[in-house]
C-alpha cells in the first residue's frame, strides 16, 4: 500500500493521473521540466519539483533524477503515464529495487513484450494468433535470410525487434529486394532504438488496426475490456480511435480478448495493457503489446464505465481486480479525436502561445486536456494537446456529437488538427466504418481537405 504518487509525465496524461489519485485520496507529487512550470497538474499537485531543462533527455527521460525526486519527496509510487519512461524495463527495475511501487507491469513482463520477437514467441505459446512468420530475429547469413523469406512468402515486411512507429520497417514484394531491405532496416533500427535486430512477417495489404484493452492484478486475475479500432492513421500515427470496432462480431472480440487475458496470466503481467492486432478477412493477428496506459483509453472507459487509471493505481497497491469478466458491460459507442498543435494538413508542429481556448460541452462530450488561455505550448515535446471524446448510444449519435463538439471548440494562437477532424467526421468512408489503415493516407494523397 502507498499514500503518495509521483507523476513522471506531463500534459494531459499527468493531469489525468493526478485526478485519479485525488479520487483515491492519494498525495500527488509532480515533476516537471523548466519549460513546464506553468502546467495545470504542477499547480494542482500537493508538491512539485523541477527536474531539469526542457529537453526530455535531461528531464522526463532522466531515470536517476526522477527516482531521486521520488526518494526525496517520500513518494510511495511512481506513475509513468505513457511515452517517456513508461515502457522502460530498466527504469521499472530501478523503481522496484528502491522499494517504491511502479504503477505498471513488472520489469520482466516489460522486457518480454518490449521486444517484438520475444513477444511473438510468448503469444504463440499462449495461443494468441500471430502474423505468419518466424518467431526469431533474422540471422546474418544472406542465404539463410533468403530461405526464411521464401518460407514466409511475399509480400513480407521487415520490422525492428525493439521499436515501432514505422521506423526500422521495410515492405518487400520480391526476393531480389530482401537483402538490401534488411540492411536498411537494421541500420535504421540501430539508430532509432539502439537495437539493430529485425525480423520478418507476412505483409497484410489492407488490414484494420484493432486492439484489446486488458487489466491484470497480482493475484492471477485478468480480464479484457473489449476492443478499439485505431485504423485512422498517418505514417503509423493514430488520429482517431473508437470503441467498439464497427462491424466486428462481439463474440469474436470476446474470444480473442479472453486469450489476451490468459496470456497476461501466463507471462506474469500486472496492470493495464493493450494487445495490438492487425485484422483482415475476419482474422486477428497479434503485432505487439503496449505495457502501459494508452492515449486512447478514454473510449474504453466511456463504454465500460471502468476508470482504467484508477484500476492501475489499485492494482499497484496490491488490490485484486474489483470486477470479473462476466461483470464487464458495454454501453453504446465512443470516439476519440487526438487534437494536436500542428498544421491540420501538412502535419507540421505549431508550438506557441494559446491566445484563446473555448472547450466544447454538452451531452456525451468529454475533453481531456491541460490547455488554458495564455498557455505556451513548447516545441520540445509531442504535439498532442487535447483528446476530445464523444459517447452515445449508437455510433451515429457519437459521430453527430463529435461533429457538434469540434464545431464548438475554439483554439487560437496556434494551428491545430481540429479542422481535419471536422472534415473526417463527414467523410463517407469514415462514416461507413470498417476501413483499413491506409484509408486516411489515400484520402490525403487525393488532396482531401485542400482546395
Amino acid at each position: 500500500m502507498f499514500d503518495s504518487v509521483l507523476i513522471a509525465n506531463r500534459g494531459e496524461i499527468a493531469l489525468r493521473i493526478l485526478r485519479a489519485c485525488r479520487d483515491l485520496g492519494l498525495r500527488t507529487i509532480a515533476v516537471h521540466s523548466k519549460a513546464d512550470a506553468g502546467l495545470r497538474h504542477v499547480a494542482l499537485a500537493d508538491q512539485a519539483l523541477c527536474i531539469g531543462p526542457a529537453p526530455a533527455a535531461r528531464s522526463y527521460l532522466d531515470k536517476h533524477e526522477i527516482l531521486l525526486a521520488a526518494q526525496l519527496t517520500g513518494a510511495g509510487a511512481i506513475h509513468p503515464g505513457y511515452g517517456f519512461l513508461s515502457e522502460n524495463a530498466d527504469f521499472a527495475e530501478m523503481v522496484e529495487r528502491s522499494g517504491i511501487a511502479f504503477v505498471g507491469p513488472p520489469a520482466s513482463a516489460i522486457r518480454i513484450m518490449g521486444d517484438k520477437v520475444s513477444a511473438k514467441r510468448a503469444m504463440i505459446a499462449a495461443g494468441v494468433p500471430c502474423v505468419p512468420g518466424p518467431d526469431s530475429a533474422l540471422p546474418d547469413d544472406p542465404d539463410r535470410i533468403a530461405a526464411i523469406g521464401a518460407e514466409t512468402g511475399y509480400p513480407l515486411i521487415v520490422k525492428a525487434s525493439g521499436g515501432g512507429g514505422g521506423r526500422g520497417m521495410r515492405i518487400v514484394r520480391e526476393a531480389a529486394s530482401l537483402i538490401s531491405a534488411v540492411s536498411l532496416a537494421r541500420e535504421e533500427a540501430g539508430r532509432a532504438f539502439g537495437n539493430p535486430e529485425v525480423y520478418v512477417e507476412r505483409f497484410l495489404e489492407f488490414p484494420r488496426h484493432v486492439e484489446i484493452q486488458v487489466l491484470a492484478d497480482a493475484h492471477g486475475n485478468a480480464i479484457h475490456l473489449g476492443a478499439r479500432d485505431c485504423s485512422t492513421q498517418r505514417r503509423h500515427q493514430k488520429l482517431i480511435e473508437e470503441a467498439p470496432p464497427p462491424g466486428i462480431d462481439p463474440v469474436a472480440i470476446d474470444r480473442i480478448g479472453r486469450r489476451c487475458a490468459a496470456a497476461c496470466v501466463a507471462i506474469g503481467y500486472r496492470g493495464a495493457g493493450t494487445f495490438e492486432f492487425l485484422y483482415e478477412d475476419g482474422e486477428f493477428y497479434f503485432i505487439e503489446m503496449n505495457t502501459r496506459v494508452q492515449v486512447e483509453h478514454p473510449v474504453t472507459e466511456e463504454i465500460t464505465g471502468i476508470d482504467i487509471v484508477r484500476e492501475q493505481l489499485l492494482i499497484a497497491m496490491g488490490e485484486p481486480l474489483g470486477v470479473a469478466q462476466e461483470d464487464v458491460r458495454f454501453d453504446g459507442h465512443a470516439i476519440e479525436c487526438r487534437i494536436n498543435a500542428e498544421n491540420p494538413f501538412r502535419f507540421t508542429p505549431s508550438p506557441g502561445r494559446l491566445s484563446r481556448f473555448v472547450a466544447p460541452g454538452g451531452p456525451g462530450i468529454r475533453l481531456d486536456t491541460h490547455l488554458y488561455p495564455g498557455y505556451e505550448i513548447p516545441p520540445n515535446y509531442d504535439s498532442l494537446i487535447a483528446k476530445l471524446i464523444a459517447h452515445g448510444p449508437t455510433r451515429e449519435i457519437a459521430i453527430a456529437r463529435m461533429r457538434r463538439a469540434l464545431g464548438e471548440m475554439t483554439i487560437e494562437g496556434v494551428e491545430s488538427s481540429g479542422p481535419l477532424h471536422s472534415l473526417l467526421m463527414a467523410e463517407p468512408g469514415i462514416l461507413a466504418g470498417g476501413f483499413d489503415i491506409h484509408h486516411l493516407e489515400r484520402l490525403m494523397a487525393d488532396g482531401f481537405g485542400r482546395a
